[in-house]
């Protein structure tokens, strides 16, 4: 079967900027990639390229089997996209938002079905105005999805949300799964992307730097895991094979990556000390930790 998105040796130059600078890049059907960068990493205008909305200057791109630059009009019907920002017509209903964009294509998904999808049957009805901020993405969502597209991107899907809505969104975006659509999402949301992707690849400077679950991210960078504990004043102190340090506020910490050889040897001096470990916590490498070491910088927008 072939690759929802197969990219080789892309690159993008602007002058001497060059923004991609080789970027390798597959997504399978069926699969939801995360992509994740720092701003000015290359990641929108990556994006864009594939969605057939800027042209490249070398490399190859296929997307569902076509090249972007010369894909046909039914190639593009084939593709949803959520973008970061829009904003609906005022005065139509979410309905009739849903209705007249499914009008622009040959084999529309039924509307009232896609607005279920969605979580808006209940408010079909309502101006696209009165709708919440919430309510306004999900019906971006909806007209994404209502051409029955094989590939949606998704771009920062829930930013502005609360957390609760955020959460409902995840259920959304994990019914897609059910859908057999291909997902490529890009979040600024590490807990995002880590619960809703299959995969994840990080690019930064115009290269793709890794790839791989959260997991296998965090064994390429040797992302160590932190056991932390708050002695009580009069407790003896642990021994230094343990490798402990202060974490600075009175508290203990270990950081290894063996967790459950380290943890045994923790907890075996403390039972034969006859000593509690207060608070005792293993805090594992989130995926935050690990796109910070290989980003070398804050999370942010991209270019």
């Amino acid at each position: 079967m072939p690759a929802a998105i197969d990219v080789h040796g892309l690159t993008k130059s602007y002058g001497d900027h060059h923004a991609v600078r080789g970027v390798d890049l597959t997504v399978e059907e069926g699969e939801i990639l995360a992509f994740l960068g720092p701003n000015g990493a290359g990641k929108t205008t990556t994006i864009e390229i594939l969605e057939g909305f800027r042209d490249r200057t070398s490399g190859e791109v296929r997307v569902l089997g076509e090249d972007p630059e010369t894909a046909p009009l039914s190639w593009r019907e084939r593709i949803g996209i959520v973008l970061q920002e829009s904003e609906p017509v005022p005065e139509l209903t979410a309905a009739e938002a849903v209705h007249m964009q499914a009008g622009y294509y040959t084999s529309p998904r039924d509307p009232a079905a896609t607005l279920e999808l969605v979580g808006l049957a209940h408010s079909a009805d309502q101006r696209t105005r009165k709708l919440s901020g919430g309510q306004k993405r999900r019906l971006d969502l909806a007209l994404a999805l209502v051409g029955n597209p094989s590939l949606i991107f998704l771009d920062e899907p829930t930013t502005g949300f609360d957390p609760s809505a955020r959460r409902e969104s995840w259920g959304m975006i994990d019914a897609l799964r059910e859908l057999g659509s291909t997902v490529l999402l890009t979040t600024h949301y590490m807990d995002e992307a880590e619960h809703l992707a299959d995969r994840i690849v990080v690019i930064a400077d115009g290269l793709i730097v890794a790839e791989g679950t959260a997991d296998e991210l965090a064994a390429s960078v040797d992302a160590a895991t932190r056991i932390t504990w708050a002695p009580r004043p009069d407790d003896p102190r642990p021994p230094e094979r343990l490798g402990w340090t202060s974490d600075g506020s009175g508290g203990a910490l270990i950081e290894t990556n063996d967790v459950l050889l380290t943890l045994h040897s923790l907890t075996s001096w403390a039972t034969q000390m006859s000593i509690d470990l207060p608070k005792l916590n293993v805090a594992r490498p989130s995926l935050e930790d690990v796109y910070l070491k290989l980003t070398g910088a804050p999370e942010g927008g991209d270019a």
